[in-house]
């Protein structure tokens, strides 16, 4: 006798319907998670080393046109990662500095 439990499938026995419905789930966008990323290290050692948080700015800039509403699932990563990046640049210019222990 086969057993039929749904709990003991491996994640190779999906079904056509149940590929279908994890095909509709909406992804993140992987520029989106680079810049937030990238905002979060702008924003950490931004006031010490400008550079960063002018690529990561200019990044952001050129790739939330990528931003997908179809498939993906917000934009907030993209807000988000050039906000903290702004204010790496701003603490920058306005000569603070905060000490980051790691």
């Amino acid at each position: 006798m086969r057993n039929t439990n749904k709990a003991n499938k491996s994640p190779g026995d999906l079904s056509i319907e149940e590929q279908q419905e994890l095909s509709k789930i909406k992804k993140q966008n992987s520029y989106g998670m680079i810049v937030l990323t990238m905002g979060l290290i702008s924003f950490l050692f931004g006031p010490r080393f400008v550079v960063i948080p002018v690529i990561t700015i200019l990044l952001g800039l050129l790739t939330i046109r990528t931003f997908d509403k179809a498939t993906e699932d917000n934009p907030w990563t993209f807000y988000i990662g050039l906000g903290l990046a702004a204010y790496g640049l701003y603490l920058f210019i306005m000569g603070y500095v905060h000490e980051v222990i790691i």
